[in-house]
């Protein structure tokens, strides 16, 4: 007789017959969630966080291997400043306590984005996260923050640029991979699966070049909501698709 399989373990084979590996999501939605429950927009960003946790978690049992989360585009500066300092604070709240645990399961942590204008104290917090997790071999956590796939790319092609003009690279040798290896993300394969929650029908200047061939799963969850169950469902889809890649 046939063994029952869980929910856990048939989503588990399904990520491995369609050799799933990377999960890119927009976190969108936790202001809208708290101001339909007449919240504050601040408990809809500590909810998000919450969801987060549940998604890393669902990810780890679900064996995928990397996961990319938008946490705060450079178009974010021009909310308002009191909610941008609530955002930079969480992040750094968040990270202090969570660390531990996050270490403890195999956590992998990377911050893709413009870093560098970040206060010290933060910029700290973030690189020491990093250091601490950087030989873990659980899931490889990217948080896209200060991020901007435009502000990405236009980098990578100064450095590209550089190398031509310092004679470390012929004009004719630039290809698809000398791009590729300029990136934040240039340690780890491109998303296979572009999850957004929210409703909204759009890439927001989210890893442009990266998701080139990514399937794209749209939810009208908003983030807060968002859980295993969620997931399952968007993996569920993704491997009823059959990824052509153009052909």
């Amino acid at each position: 007789m046939m063994p029952v399989l869980t929910e856990e373990q048939i989503i588990t084979e399904k990520v491995k017959n369609t050799k799933l590996q990377h999960i890119a999501i927009i976190m969108d939605g936790n202001r809208r969630w708290a101001k339909e429950k007449h919240l504050p927009s601040a408990m809809g960003h500590q909810k998000g966080v919450e969801a987060l946790k549940k998604t890393l978690k669902a990810c780890h049992v679900y064996g995928i291997k990397y996961l990319t989360v938008y946490a705060f585009s450079t178009e974010n500066w021009n909310r308002p400043p009191e909610e941008v300092n609530f955002l930079m604070g969480l992040l750094a709240n968040t990270i202090k306590n969570e660390l531990l645990e996050l270490d403890e399961n195999g956590v992998r942590i990377k911050f893709i984005g413009n870093i560098n204008v970040l206060n010290e104290d933060l910029q700290k917090i973030l690189k020491d996260s990093e250091e601490k997790t950087q030989n873990n071999t659980g899931v490889y956590l990217q948080i896209a923050f200060n991020y901007g796939s435009r502000m990405e790319i236009t980098n990578a092609c100064r450095k590209i640029a550089q190398e031509v003009k310092n004679g470390k690279l012929n004009i004719e040798e630039i290809n698809e991979e000398t791009i590729s290896k300029e990136l934040y993300t240039s340690e780890i394969p491109d998303p296979d699966l572009l999850i957004r929650t929210g409703g909204e029908k759009r890439i927001s200047n989210y890893l442009l070049w990266q998701l080139a061939y990514s399937e794209m799963f749209v939810t009208n969850i908003y983030w807060p909501e968002f859980n295993k169950i969620s997931l399952a469902e968007a993996i569920t889809e993704y491997s009823n698709r059959i990824r052509r890649f153009g052909k």
